[in-house]
């Protein structure tokens, strides 16, 4: 039998255990006391009921079983979604590639290109964005030759379009040399857009690719025994043949001009006429490049002084 009493005392500056100063100090309780069943841990009372979790208020806790597969279901959309997104090979539910739609958002970036055939040739025509008075426009280069008949217009990535115009005049002259005539136009846009597919992964022994989409697009110009083509070209291995074409930027307005003002008679004022509503900058011969594609001169880009008398040509307004 345990003996109640009183313990020695202390100094009155301590609290005691019911939190009173005093100076003597209570005695606790034996673990086995009669008001407590040995075995039981008294459940502390909430302060505030209505702000406590649903585990203090007694409601039933789902399933561990149904909340894994919740959990295991969450997990694997994220992973398909952020998969879809991020590799390059890989279809989202939807059926798109989103590597691809992003490549082709780069483009919208670059600046305005336009295409226009006519029935003696191909007019070329870019937009040369110069961001400081130190450049050189005449290093800017928009328009390129892939062949003596053949030229191109881009907008996007310039590093992009060079690997691309370099594997043209590869396939060009390959072509050339073997068969002893020119390359056509269609093929030559034909093997730029196999090119342009060779991204993601490849299998042991294959041709080294590329790790990601090209982020540009081209206007493919040319002339050969078909009369003149103009071809664009997309990142995702499309090329379509058009008859006024206008990639970049300002391609939307661009296009929508040349389906109300489209005819092959003046294709020059045309398409410097189109250049100026979708420029932020004040058309001039230094913001402007030109070029053409004919059968008697093939492909060249206008000299300085050419543009000078395109440019004054065109209408005021």
């Amino acid at each position: 039998m345990t003996t109640w009493g009183v313990s020695q005392t202390v100094d009155p500056r301590r609290r005691t255990r019911r939190g009173e100063m005093s100076g003597l100090t209570l005695p606790r309780r034996p673990p086995n006391d009669k008001d407590v069943t040995p075995g039981l841990v008294a459940k502390p009372q909430l302060q505030n009921p209505s702000r406590c979790s649903w585990q203090d208020q007694n409601t039933a806790r789902p399933p561990a079983n149904l909340t894994s597969q919740y959990l295991r279901s969450f997990i694997a959309l994220l992973t398909n979604f952020f998969a879809a997104d991020r590799g390059i090979n890989t279809f989202s539910p939807e059926g798109r590639l989103f590597q691809v739609e992003y490549s082709l958002e780069a483009i919208k970036l670059g600046s305005t290109a336009i295409g226009v055939a006519t029935s003696e040739g191909v007019i070329l025509g870019v937009e040369k964005r110069v961001t400081s008075t130190l450049l050189e426009t005449s290093s800017v280069e928009k328009i390129v030759e892939i062949d003596r008949h053949i030229g191109c217009a881009m907008s996007g990535l310039q590093a992009d379009a060079r690997s691309m115009v370099e594997h043209a005049r590869v396939e060009c002259q390959s072509h050339a040399f073997n068969y002893n005539e020119p390359l056509g136009v269609e093929s030559c846009t034909q093997a730029i857009c196999d090119l342009a597919l060779r991204f993601g992964e490849g299998a042991d022994g294959e041709e080294t690719i590329m790790s990601r989409p090209f982020g540009v697009a081209l206007l493919i110009a040319g002339f050969d025994e078909q009369g003149p083509q103009l071809f664009h070209a997309e990142p995702s291995g499309t090329f379509y043949r058009y008859d006024a074409k206008a990639i970049g930027s300002g391609s939307e307005g661009a296009q929508a001009e040349l389906q109300n003002e489209y005819h092959k008679a003046n294709a020059e004022t045309l398409v410097l006429k189109t250049l100026k509503q979708v420029m932020e900058e004040k058309l001039d011969s230094k913001n402007v490049q030109l070029a053409s594609v004919t059968k008697e001169k093939g492909f060249r880009i206008y000299t300085d002084e050419e543009m000078a008398a395109v440019v004054e040509r065109l209408p005021a307004n």
